[in-house]
C-alpha cells in the first residue's frame, strides 16, 4: 500500500462507469486519485500524476464486479501481485438536487464509505499564485464545471441523506476554502452541519484553518460536528513559507494553541491534522512535530504528497516508499502508545485512512 501511494498506478484501460468510482481530478482533498481496495483496505492511489504514468504497478481492466489484477513490472517482466477491486460508483451520483444540481457536484464518495465535500470551492489563499498553497488544486474542479462555488446547507443535507440511504455512507468530511472572514470558514461549517444533522444521523468531521477565536469550537460541536481537522500540511517554518506563503501567515504557534483548545471541546483523538510528507520536511522534523501533537491529544495524519497536474508542484517528486516507511513505521507505534488510534476517531480523514497507509502501521 505504501509503495502504491508513492509510485501511483497505471490503468490498463479506463474503467467503465460500472467498473468503479471515477478517478478524481483537481479540487480539494485527494485529487488525481482513484479508490482501490487491497486486502479489504480501501486506499486512494494516484493515477493522473507524472509518477503514476511511470509506475511499475499496473491494474488490468476491471470485470463487471469491479475486480482487477494488480501486476508489477520489473526486469523479469510483469509479475502478478494481488487481486484488487475498485468500489462501484455510488447510486446517489445518479440524482440531482431539488434545484437541478447533480449530487456529484455537491459531495463525492471518498474511499469506500465516506462522503466528502468542499463547502466553499473558493479560497483567499488561491487568488494569487504568490500566496496560494503550491500543491492546491481547489479551483480546478470549479473551473471544469464539476462542482459549484458554494454548497448550501439545504443541498448538503439533501445529498447526505441520500448517500446514507442509498449507499450506506458511514461518515462525512466537510472542508472549505478559506473565506475573507476572521472565522476562516467556521461559520459556513456550523451552518452546514446543523442542516445535515437535522436531516440525517451521520458523524461529521469539519476542516478549516484555526478561526480567530477558540469559542468557535464549542459552536461547531453544538451544531453537530463530531471531529475537527486543522491542517498544518508542512511542519518546518522554512518549508511552510516557501510552499504555502499565504497559509503560513497563521503561525504554527497559533495552530498549537488552537489544537489544545479544540481537544478540550472535542476530546483526545477527535482533533487531527494533515501533514504532507515529501514537501521538504525531514523525517526528524515530521516525527518531532507528531510527538508534540500526540502530547496534545491530536492525531497526526501523515500522508504522502501527491503532485497534482496544473499546480506549481506538478513536477515535484512524490516521496519514496522508503521515506514514507521511515516515518510511518515509528509513527504508527507512537500513535498506538498514545492510545490515539485511527479506529477511535468518530469521523473524517484519519478514520477513513484512505490517503495514507498509516493505519496499517498502528499496532
Amino acid at each position: 500500500m505504501t509503495e502504491l501511494q508513492s509510485f501511483g498506478l497505471r490503468l490498463a484501460e479506463p474503467a467503465s462507469p460500472n467498473g468503479g468510482v471515477a478517478s478524481r481530478r483537481g479540487g480539494a482533498g485527494p485529487s488525481d486519485h482513484k479508490a482501490v481496495t487491497v486486502d479489504g483496505h480501501t486506499i486512494m492511489v494516484p493515477v493522473h500524476t507524472s509518477s503514476a504514468w511511470n509506475s511499475p504497478f499496473v491494474a488490468q481492466a476491471p470485470d463487471a464486479q469491479g475486480r482487477s489484477a494488480l501486476t508489477r513490472w520489473g526486469k523479469d517482466g510483469s509479475i502478478p501481485i494481488a487481486s484488487i477491486a475498485f468500489p462501484k460508483a455510488p447510486r446517489f451520483y445518479e440524482l440531482k438536487t431539488a434545484d437541478g444540481v447533480p449530487y456529484s457536484h455537491i459531495a463525492t464518495l471518498h474511499g469506500a464509505d465516506v462522503l466528502a465535500t468542499t463547502v466553499l470551492q473558493t479560497c483567499i489563499r488561491y487568488q494569487s499564485r504568490t500566496k496560494t498553497c503550491q500543491f492546491c488544486a481547489i479551483g480546478q474542479s470549479l473551473a471544469a464545471g464539476r462542482t459549484i462555488a458554494h454548497k448550501t446547507p439545504g443541498q448538503l443535507a439533501e445529498v447526505a441523506a441520500a448517500a446514507v440511504r442509498l449507499d450506506g455512507v458511514k461518515h462525512m468530511v466537510m472542508t472549505t476554502g478559506t473565506p475573507p472572514t476572521p472565522d476562516r470558514g467556521a461559520q459556513v461549517l456550523v451552518d452546514s452541519a446543523r442542516a445535515i444533522r437535522a436531516a440525517v444521523d451521520i458523524p461529521i468531521q469539519a476542516q478549516c484553518e484555526p478561526p480567530d477565536t477558540d469559542d468557535w469550537f464549542a459552536r461547531m460541536r453544538d451544531a453537530g460536528i463530531d471531529a475537527l481537522g486543522m491542517h498544518l500540511e508542512a511542519v518546518s517554518p522554512g518549508v511552510r513559507d516557501r510552499i504555502m506563503p499565504g497559509k503560513a501567515s497563521v503561525p504554527i504557534a497559533r495552530y498549537l494553541e488552537s489544537f489544545a483548545a479544540a481537544v478540550d471541546v472535542f476530546g483526545r483523538g477527535q482533533v487531527s491534522t494533515y501533514i504532507l510528507a515529501g514537501l521538504g520536511d525531514t523525517r526528524e522534523a515530521i516525527l518531532a512535530m507528531c510527538e508534540t501533537l500526540l502530547a496534545l491529544g491530536v492525531y497526526p495524519f501523515v500522508v504522502p504528497f501527491v503532485p497534482i497536474s496544473g499546480t506549481p508542484l506538478e513536477d515535484h517528486p512524490a516521496p519514496s516508499p522508503e521515506f514514507m516507511r521511515s516515518v510511518l513505521e515509528p509513527l504508527g507505534r507512537r500513535v498506538s502508545a498514545a492510545n490515539l488510534r485511527s479506529s477511535d476517531i468518530k469521523a473524517g480523514c484519519g478514520k477513513c485512512g484512505a490517503c495514507s497507509s498509516l493505519s496499517v502501521y498502528e499496532s
